[in-house]
């Protein structure tokens, strides 16, 4: 044996009872499984670990990371690492950096350095890929061959598609078009993406039809893969968009992964038994439904992504020389303001919600961490005066926390039956949301241990394995002799994100050992130099 992890309270990810046991490691695996009421010699090891008082579960899976260049940027990754994330799914919301040419590398590199960093001219990173599996060959090789700090997984971004081969035209694709985007699609699951990702509240994907969605479902389909939308409200047509992505998988039987699903805004308060009523029915009748969320209310984007979807027509281009027309300008000023812009999901703009959380130029740091409401106070100016000013100034760049959630919508939606964990961790910023630091501890410590919305078995079953189903992995999500050894050893007790609004990038507390491939690359709660992290590709299936 290579480990062994000694006397240890095994929550196997099943949900079902805890047990005490020692866990023996060889290879990557989990070897043994000795529980203490078996008797008999226990297994040894050149390495044993003493985890008395320690809990013992499956690596934790972030059904949704913003960690597409990070990994590549990163050896340490703290941010993820720390929490005892083992497993990160990338290319959300429709938007990423394959398939691309050279053109679309460019544009999505503009569009979500506000998410990413990257932007045109940051030169810090080799943009060395055009398609997913060679970014998936990219994250494989990592830090000079060694890896990357976690596993990670990969989505086709659907917006990326089109930009790639309808362009930034809000408009049906032609029949060709439309071909060549499910021959991307086929393209990226056969070199290895999980399924389809979408950011319908962002263009130029929100630009997309049901009926070509509809029709790049059926390819995640084939593949036996699933499609993964940011829907198209999340705040005033909230109902109807979840309905319209269940009727759209339906049809097109393809599996269906809810990203961050909220219910936000002052119109959806207490309308989280809706949904659930809704997601019921749909799973009842044999729909293949599963879902994730982050533990907190405020959401997180960037400040670009408020415009109403005409005004983003074009790319970053057209839209920064639509702010600076006056007209146009005003026009959008009373879309947001008046009628309720579709990048703010139908709803009119409360300025006071609106926090700057990050800017690329460092120059308006200064807004950092004030509401738009409060800085064009001290301007003494009007909140869109202030907001268009900092659009230009920092090329939309900039990234805000929006706090629009309620925390009994959170707390119902966690304890259903087909929830996943999902930290939708934007890393940027001088200000980022906690979540990106805090989301599975968050659930550990203030979820289950002092508020006992969930059991600890149940937790750790959402976060582990029942995500690892999701994403088709037979080996990986439970503490089971033969599956990777991919484990966290936590503190039940003491468990703690640290992470908070106000010092977003503190690590978490409790969490003194996580494993990958059976090696440690957190040890006595501090980073070990261990890159064991790969790409995981799609389980071959159906084509």
């Amino acid at each position: 044996m290579d480990t062994v992890l000694r006397g240890i309270h095994v929550i196997d990810g099943s949900g079902g009872p805890s047990y005490r046991a020692d866990v023996a490691l060889v290879g990557g695996r989990i070897a043994e499984i000795h529980r203490e009421s078996d008797g008999g010699p226990r297994p040894g090891a050149a390495r044993v670990v003493a985890a008395d008082g320690l809990a013992l579960s499956p690596g934790f899976i972030d059904m949704h990371a913003h960690s597409d260049l990070a990994l590549l940027r990163d050896p340490g990754h703290e941010a993820k690492v720390a929490q005892g994330v083992t497993l990160e799914v990338l290319g959300q919301d429709g938007l990423s950096y394959a398939p691309v040419d050279d053109r679309t590398l460019a544009e999505v590199r503009a569009q979500i350095t506000g998410w990413n960093g990257g932007a045109p001219g940051d030169t810090s990173l080799d943009f060395n890929w055009r398609t997913v599996g060679a970014y998936l060959d990219r994250l494989d090789h990592g830090f000079d061959g060694r890896g990357i700090a976690v596993n990670a997984a990969y989505l086709v971004p659907q917006g990326t598609v089109r930009m790639l081969a309808v362009g930034w035209d809000d408009r049906e694709a032609t029949a060709d078009e439309l071909a060549w985007m499910k021959q991307l699609v086929a393209e990226g699951l056969e070199q290895g993406a999980v399924g389809l990702s979408s950011g319908l509240t962002y263009t130029p994907g929100m630009y997309a039809s049901d009926a070509e969605l509809t029709e790049l479902c059926r390819v995640v389909a084939r593949y036996d893969g699933y499609y993964c939308p940011h829907h198209r409200s999340y705040g005033a047509g909230a109902l109807q968009a979840y309905e319209e992505m269940v009727a759209l998988t339906r049809e097109a039987g393809c599996a269906l992964h809810l990203a961050h699903a909220t219910m936000n805004f002052g119109v959806n308060k207490g309308r989280a038994p809706e949904l659930l009523s809704l997601l019921d029915g749909a799973l009842d009748a044999g729909a293949d439904i599963t879902l994730d969320t982050y533990p907190y209310t405020p959401g997180c984007t960037t400040l670009v992504a408020m415009l109403p979807s005409w005004a983003s027509e074009g790319g970053p281009e057209a839209i920064l020389a639509r702010l600076k027309d006056e007209a146009t300008a005003e026009r959008i000023r009373h879309v947001m303001e008046v009628e309720g812009a579709d990048g703010c999901h139908g709803v009119p703009i409360e300025w006071d919600t609106i926090e700057i959380s990050g800017v690329s130029d460092p120059g308006l740091a200064g807004c950092v961490g004030k509401t738009l409401a409060r800085s064009a106070a001290e301007r003494g100016e009007e909140p869109w005066v202030t907001a268009r000013r900092l659009l230009i100034d920092d090329r939309l760049g900039s990234t805000i926390l929006q706090h629009v959630g309620h925390e009994d919508n959170v707390r119902q939606i966690m304890r259903h039956r087909v929830h996943t964990g999902g930290s939708d961790g934007i890393l940027q910023g001088h200000k980022p949301h906690p979540r990106a630091y805090g989301t599975f501890p968050q659930y550990l410590g203030r979820y289950v241990r002092e508020l006992g919305v969930l059991s600890l078995e149940e937790c750790v079953a959402h976060l582990t394995a029942r995500a690892a189903a999701r994403l088709r992995l037979p080996d990986r999500g439970l503490v089971r002799e033969g599956y990777r050894a991919d484990l966290v050893l936590f503190d039940p007790d003491t468990v703690a994100a640290g992470s908070t609004f106000d010092a977003p990038r503190t690590l978490p507390t409790g969490i003194p050992h996580v494993l990958i491939d059976g090696r440690f690359v957190i040890e006595d709660g501090r980073r070990t130099d261990v890159l064991a992290g790969r790409a995981v590709r799609r389980t071959a299936g159906r084509g």
